[in-house]
């Protein structure tokens, strides 16, 4: 029997209805610290990117091996315990609720609240200068995120899920969180936080496509614009520095007919940067709820695609 396909359909579950306790143990707090505790071993080694890859191959052993032994010991003491903690691991692993939260609550202080309250409301999510943004610039924010973690908080996991069971998900939320802890472009980590940088953009370079395809579907499901979706995509899914961001920016660009993305100011520096999408109209609070159903959707689709094909695979092994 499917455990595992059980466990995932679970942890899916587990994650709409609960999202990310602020007060409970996650696993991704627990890779912060391990990756903080390796950071401190590894960072004063002077050759810095040696000290980066070392940092990768810690962070990789242990974000797969640690996962593992858990639920190979789970297995060994009954198929039920190896099911629960699997979901509990697939449900960690996943971000659709807490991504809705904390962007619905950027929509609540635009609706409710002064700018102010919006601007820090999205400092929790992004990690440009907030303070500089005006209403249209805040929400451009939150649908960016939303657009950009549809892949990494939700089809990425699923897709290494498929292929690899609930470790699987685990050992990506690793790489991720070693990306976003160390594979900036600044002074401390140019150089150290480059062989992270370049493995988080592997990782996510079939999800993220992926991802892409399944939001134009989204867009289609939801009564939204998959044919300016799908031009937009075409035409703007190279205008980032990352080889991933805009696959999914692009879509969400398209098909709520807005442009996103464009300059922005990282502290106290701005950076120019290309838009995405076109100007078709202004965009407005309530595209941050549109966003959300887009990511519902495209969550469902892929939880769809993750079941079937891990079922495929127990039936071809």
């Amino acid at each position: 029997m499917p455990y595992d396909v059980i466990a995932i359909a679970l942890g899916f579950g587990l994650d709409l209805l609960l999202g990310d306790p602020p007060t409970w143990p996650h696993l991704v707090r627990w890779y912060g610290k391990v990756i903080t505790w390796a950071e401190k071993w590894f960072y004063p080694i002077k050759n810095k990117h040696f000290g980066g890859f070392l940092l990768v191959i810690v962070t990789f052993i242990l974000g797969a091996g640690a996962p593992l032994a858990v639920l190979y010991a789970a297995w060994r003491i009954h198929p039920m315990c190896y099911t629960a903690i699997g979901a509990l691991l697939s449900w960690q692993c996943l971000a659709a609720k807490s991504l809705c939260v904390e962007s619905g609550n950027v929509y609540e202080a635009l609706q409710t609240g002064t700018l102010t309250d919006a601007q820090k409301a999205v400092a929790m999510i992004v990690g440009r200068d907030t303070h500089v943004l005006d209403e249209a610039g805040v929400t451009r924010a939150a649908v960016e995120t939303v657009a950009e973690n549809t892949s990494d908080g939700e089809v990425a996991p699923l897709f290494y899920m498929l292929l690899l069971g609930p470790a699987g998900g685990c050992l990506y939320k690793a790489i991720n969180t070693m990306d976003s802890m160390v594979g900036y472009r600044n002074d401390r980590y140019a150089r150290f936080g480059t062989c992270a940088a370049r493995l988080d953009d592997a990782a996510n370079y079939l999800p993220a496509r992926l991802a892409a395809l399944l939001m134009m579907a989204a867009a289609c499901l939801a009564g939204m614009d998959g044919k300016n979706a799908l031009r937009i995509w075409r035409r703007d899914r190279r205008n980032h520095a990352s080889p991933n961001s805009a696959q999914t920016e692009a879509v969400m660009a398209g098909a709520l007919n807005v442009r996103l993305a464009g300059d922005a100011q990282y502290f106290g520096v701005l950076h120019k940067k290309p838009y995405i999408g076109d100007d078709i109209r202004p965009i407005e609070a309530e595209d941050i709820l549109r966003s959300h159903r887009l990511l519902r959707i495209t969550a469902w689709l892929m939880l769809l695609i993750t079941l079937a094909g891990r079922c495929l695979l127990h039936a071809a092994l």
